[in-house]
């Protein structure tokens, strides 16, 4: 077992950022309701929108076609947007009729698929007004998941960011661990394992799986970030009180180990005993990094800016699979978040952030990678060229966090490799 070695957040500093403003190729926000419908299991999304957001969140969420979805769309139509219509009335009379059919649903978002000043409706003050018509049985907050103002993984932080004044505060003076963003249950139920095993009691994740369950958050409270999209979730904590355990993210041996060691110091855990706990699962996470690494040491990847996971990917598979680095676009830095993941790549990292997509391809078809991480917009036209891609999107879908995820993680970018070795031969 390799010893866990500290970070400072500071050696990120050197690390040189490109900038760029131009046409971005990326998903909206509201991609991110098909994974939080599934982890809030009361939450209803009601999207208040085209007809082209519903098409999309339609497509997005296919894979719901046999199950009754925690999700619709309230359509603008022209009569509304022409004010034949009385807007709110419209709205309280969708949501009326939602909660007479859905009585299990407990916590109602309202998601904005474009800014007040296109859909003619304050989406805010219409939460408000039936968060009082319909209380105590259920709660309806709202949050914009436009593509005007949020990107892809921006969803979930608009999400959480909203919910955070409803946390309650604690009724005493005791310490709470907040883990932050939404985790796989499986993943959720194995780091609860672990921290229960070093000892680390009152542990919460946010968000839970049901409404009902709100962790509370108080100047005792201690946080660590599970995504690295949630920078106005973690600001509204700190606004709470709450302080942030600085860690990178739990993206394979290495990543699991140095967050749930910062975890573990925060919480006074010995080091002998976060040894005996994490000893076996290290073990189990290289063997099986190994094989994968085998196929992708020394290959060369590409990617483009699309979930602000890029940063920690890129480090994971730099560190662990010996990958090289041609390129990491991220959509948004947030250095303080990023800090200790930035600090573990190599300093002649390419680093981008923000996009112009014509001047990325440029760059992309120079360098020659073996294998691109971009958005589904982009990969048709990359593949047609002859370059081997990963949706990006499948890496925020798929349980990639903690230490019995990591062989699949790596297998995310193993297996086009291995695609393309099969239809070439």
């Amino acid at each position: 077992m390799s010893p866990v070695i500290p970070i400072q957040a500071a050696s990120c500093d050197n690390l040189p950022v490109a900038v760029e403003k131009g046409q971005r190729e990326v998903f909206c926000g509201l991609t991110g309701i098909i994974w939080l419908h599934r982890k809030i299991q009361d939450a209803f999304f009601l999207v208040v929108g085209s007809r082209t957001c519903a098409h999309l969140i339609q497509s997005a969420a296919g894979v719901m076609i046999f199950a009754e979805p925690r999700f619709g769309t309230a359509i603008i139509d022209e009569r509304d947007l022409a004010g034949l219509a009385d807007a709110n009335d419209e709205m309280d009379r969708v949501v009326g009729e939602l909660l007479a059919r859905r009585p299990e649903i407990k916590l109602l978002f309202l998601v904005g698929s474009c800014p007040s000043e296109v859909i003619k409706l304050d989406l805010s003050r219409a939460a408000q007004r039936l968060s009082k018509t319909h209380s105590p049985k259920v709660r309806v907050l709202n949050y914009s998941g436009s593509g005007i103002e949020t990107t892809f993984t921006q969803g979930e932080d608009a999400c959480l960011a909203s919910l955070v004044p409803e946390l309650p505060a604690p009724q005493g003076a005791e310490t709470q661990l907040m883990v932050v963003g939404a985790l796989a249950d499986v993943v959720e139920d194995q780091f609860r394992t672990l921290l229960q095993k070093m000892g680390v009691s009152g542990v919460s994740f946010f968000p839970p799986r049901r409404s009902t369950d709100l962790p509370v958050i108080g100047a005792k409270t201690r946080y660590i970030l599970a995504q690295p999209f949630l920078a106005d979730t973690a600001r509204g904590l700190e606004a709470r009180g709450a302080t942030r355990i600085q860690a990178p993210f739990p993206l394979g041996a290495e990543g699991t180990t140095r967050w749930l060691w910062a975890i573990a110091q925060s919480c006074g855990v010995s080091r002998a005993t976060f040894d005996e706990v994490t000893q076996a699962p290290i073990q189990r996470a290289k063997h099986a990094l190994a094989r994968h690494a085998a196929q992708l040491k020394d290959k060369k990847i590409f990617f483009f800016p699309d979930s602000q996971l890029e940063i920690p990917l890129a480090r994971f598979v730099n560190e662990e699979l010996g990958m090289q680095l041609s390129e990491v676009g991220t959509p948004y830095l947030h250095r303080p978040i990023m800090a200790m993941d930035m600090a573990q790549l190599p300093p002649d990292t390419r680093l981008v952030e923000g996009q112009d997509v014509d001047l990325q391809m440029d760059r992309c078809k120079q360098d020659q990678p073996d294998l691109v991480v971009c958005g589904l917009g982009l990969a048709n036209p990359l593949e047609a060229q002859g370059f081997s891609t990963k949706w990006s999107i499948e890496l925020v879908f798929t349980p990639i966090q903690g230490y019995e995820q990591a062989g699949d993680l790596a297998g995310l970018f193993s297996r086009p490799l291995t695609r393309r070795l099969k239809l070439v031969a």
